[in-house]
């Protein structure tokens, strides 16, 4: 039997046309499972199997999300492996063979009868252990600081680890008078070593505690980034910044009745008993003795002089220190800061203005310190309820707007607040148009020092891109990272230690370096002012907002 020529063709275009169809649907499938296992893969460290509403888009965006995903995902493995070579990797049996401040020695190595302004002081520090017995590794962590009490003068000293137990810290001298040197030793290397190990492993040392609503009851129930996978759970999920948060599913409550949130310190614990016994305040910054005396300042011509500049800028490329204290002021490097000592001085300044403060409540203390200063700047009611709630002040007259919302999971606090009227910093900037008349002020460290840095790490990059975002909407837009402060020393370390802080200080540093963005260093103004507070005292959070009203007016 012959079929005709004409049914022939069409039978063959048919089948090249259901090949090609069946070609981009296997294609499409593969792009959709990859993004799937792409998704699956960085909430890997949540432990849910929890499945997601995400639906394959146009042709080329799921591809376009795999491609961001991959390099956000290279990237934190590498800031990881950089943070890993400086850390120490030691153990011990012994306390007596633990880095001991009492045992260890300082020197000074350029010792002079007296030193001009600007020169520098180079100070030897050979650490010893509980024996006596000199150190042959490094990884100790080590605060340095001049100072002249009479003068409210300070400044943060660089620590240089040589690897062999000996390091170096460089001061520069910066005002006339006679200083003073304190030498901390935060912790040896051995609890640094294992603070690290036990910051990998969880991220259950931090609990919360969810509250839902049922009708007009109250249901509470067990949040977190990991929760036991065989219950039924809530999942709140941001898909394209990878994102996830959990909740222990009510029976009969809806996930949408989420109201609030609190969290509780948990009895879980990565670290040995021998190794907690190095983190008990009595071991944590321990000065080590010196007999170095005051040492003397003199003015010469020589001194040091900064650099003249129309406006001060403030870069995240800026060297350490990046200025210093003197009569209780903050004095960078770079310029000489304005005053801005009178309320006409602020008003004009911040005229025209939208200020956005987000994150945690060192950004806060902004707000609180600015409405203080500034008496014609009047809150608004947000509706919002408790210590967290969110923060609006408006000055009609002068079109001044300033507000602050805190920072999306984590927020670590036993006072409950609520989930429904904040977000992801990455998700506020999206929101912002953006001006020259506009700032954005981004301040986040303090709340992830609980848990795996990589949690940190991809909220950092997921900031930047947003950052990147509105810059290229908006070039004209100033933004502001306010970096992390150091902190209580008798708070517990193993969840909240200055190490922690001090791992994301430097991951900062090297996220945002090629970003055209303000950065205040308040590790380096905390450290200089000796202040070890969570929330520094409000004439220290004053010279940063000194910083960043000099850099836009």
């Amino acid at each position: 039997m012959r079929w005709p020529s004409g049914f022939v063709a069409l039978l063959l275009l048919t089948i090249i046309i259901l090949s090609y169809t069946l070609q981009r649907v296997e294609f499409k499938f593969k792009i959709y499972g990859n993004f799937r296992n792409h998704l699956e893969a960085a909430w890997a460290a949540t432990g849910n199997g929890v499945s997601s509403s995400v639906r394959p888009t146009k042709d080329g965006t799921l591809y376009h999300l795999e491609m961001e995903w991959s390099k956000k995902e290279k990237e934190i493995k590498n800031i990881l492996q950089e943070l890993d070579q400086l850390m120490p990797n030691v153990t011990f049996r012994d306390i007596k063979t633990v880095t001991s401040a009492k045992n260890s020695q300082a020197t000074i190595v350029n010792r002079q009868d007296a030193y001009c302004v600007g020169d520098h002081l180079a100070v030897r520090l050979d650490l010893y252990d509980h024996v006596g017995k000199r150190k042959e590794h490094g990884g100790d962590f080590l605060q340095a600081r001049i100072y002249s009490l009479n003068l409210e003068a300070g400044a943060s000293g660089l620590v240089q680890d040589h690897g062999n137990g000996t390091y170096l810290v460089d001061f520069t001298l910066f005002w006339e008078g006679n200083v003073s040197v304190s030498l901390l030793l935060i912790h040896p290397s051995e609890a640094v070593s294992a603070l690290w190990r036990a910051r990998k492993k969880g991220y259950d040392k931090i609990g919360f505690t969810g509250k839902f609503l049922n009708g007009t009851s109250a249901v509470n129930t067990e949040c977190g980034f990991k929760l036991n996978r065989s219950l039924e759970l809530c999942a709140y999920l941001d898909e394209r910044d990878q994102e996830a948060f959990y909740c222990v599913k009510s029976k009969n409550v809806p996930c949408e009745a989420f109201v609030s949130l609190k969290s509780y310190n948990t009895p879980i614990s990565y670290l040995t008993a021998l190794e907690r016994t190095l983190l008990t305040r009595s071991n944590v910054g321990v000065q080590i003795p010196h007999v170095l005396g005051d040492i003397r300042v003199v003015s010469c011509k020589s001194e040091l002089n900064k650099p003249a500049s129309e406006k001060c800028t403030f870069g995240v490329n800026v060297p350490f220190p990046s200025g210093f204290v003197w009569q209780n002021q903050w004095h960078p490097l770079s310029c000489d800061l304005r005053a801005f000592d009178t309320v006409d001085h602020l008003t004009t300044c911040l005229k025209g203005k939208l200020v956005y403060l987000l994150g945690d409540s060192t950004g806060r203390q902004w707000i609180e310190s600015l409405t203080r200063r500034v008496h014609t700047l009047r809150y608004l009611d947000s509706h919002g309820a408790g210590k967290h709630k969110n923060l609006i002040a408006v000055d009609l007259a002068q079109n001044i707007q300033i507000q602050w919302r805190k920072h999306h999971h984590p927020l670590v606090t036993g006072h409950e607040y609520l989930v429904t009227d904040h977000s992801y910093i990455a998700q506020e900037i999206d929101k912002v148009a953006g001006d020259e008349a506009t700032a954005v002020i981004i301040a986040i460290g303090q709340h992830f020092r609980p848990f795996p840095l990589e949690l940190f790490l991809r909220r950092a990059l997921n900031v930047r891109s947003a950052i990147r975002r509105l810059l290229l909407r908006s070039p004209g837009t100033k933004v502001v990272l306010k970096g992390e402060n150091v902190r209580e020393l008798d708070v517990d370390q193993e969840r909240f230690s200055d190490f922690h802080g001090y791992a994301q200080y430097l991951a900062v540093k090297e996220i945002f370096q090629d970003l055209n963005v303000v950065f205040i260093d308040a590790w380096d103004m905390t450290v200089a002012y000796g202040t070890n507070n969570v929330h520094p005292p409000d004439h220290v959070v004053w010279n940063e907002i000194k910083m960043f009203l000099n850099s836009i007016c």
